[in-house]
């Protein structure tokens, strides 16, 4: 299962070594994502990281950057919905419903679907579904392995997302408010958790 970041929507001091220790430390995808910065901020922190993580990167604003860079690709969402014109690389987006996921999933490399929990990071972002719903959906072929699952993502809550059928998890407010101390040794333990073995063992 799929490990996503995603960055919090301002830059903060030190966060360019936050993101190179995550990418050392195996973090497959970071959705880079800064709804008020410009292009010249964006440029400005992504010379901060190491070249050889672009590729593990995908923006969601600011999409030419994703050709001068290199990056993994684009994520759409309600700011910015269009693919610029001849783009053919990695899209991902956004969905807020069941009905959204149906729509989109053929065109994007994989979706994310919220909120599956209440919201850790934006308060008065609550679970959009429950349990039931979801697991008929997976039943249904909706939720699969192009499906990850965004919202209020925290470690017990893995193996109901493996078991649901989500291709990964999408994380936010869970590694973002840990203890400087604590916050690479608490990705390591939601990396180990979302291997196959570590899952089915603790589920």
């Amino acid at each position: 299962m799929k490990l996503i970041v995603i960055t919090t929507p301002q830059f903060f001091e030190g966060e360019a070594v936050a993101v190179t220790s995550l990418f050392q430390n195996g973090l497959e995808i970071l959705h880079l994502r800064k709804p008020g910065a410009s292009a010249e901020e964006m440029e400005y922190f992504l010379r901060q990281l190491p070249m050889e993580y672009m590729p593990r990167i995908v923006t969601h604003e600011q999409f030419q950057l994703a050709s001068v860079f290199g990056l993994k690709g684009i994520h759409l969402n309600g700011r910015n919905p269009q693919i610029p014109f001849g783009y053919k690389g990695h899209i991902s987006c956004s969905c807020h419903s069941l009905e959204e996921v149906l729509k989109h999933k053929s065109d994007c490399s994989y979706v994310f679907l919220s909120s599956i929990y209440d919201s850790i990071s934006k308060e008065g972002y609550s679970s959009a579904y429950s349990c039931d719903t979801l697991k008929k959906a997976q039943q249904a072929g909706i939720i699969d392995s192009n499906v990850m699952a965004l919202g209020g993502i925290s470690l017990e809550h893995l193996p109901e997302i493996a078991a649901l059928g989500f291709g990964g998890a999408v994380l936010l407010g869970d590694i973002w408010q840990q203890a400087k101390e604590d916050f690479i040794p608490h990705f390591l333990h939601l990396k180990q958790l979302s291997s196959p073995p570590s899952l089915i063992f603790n589920f």
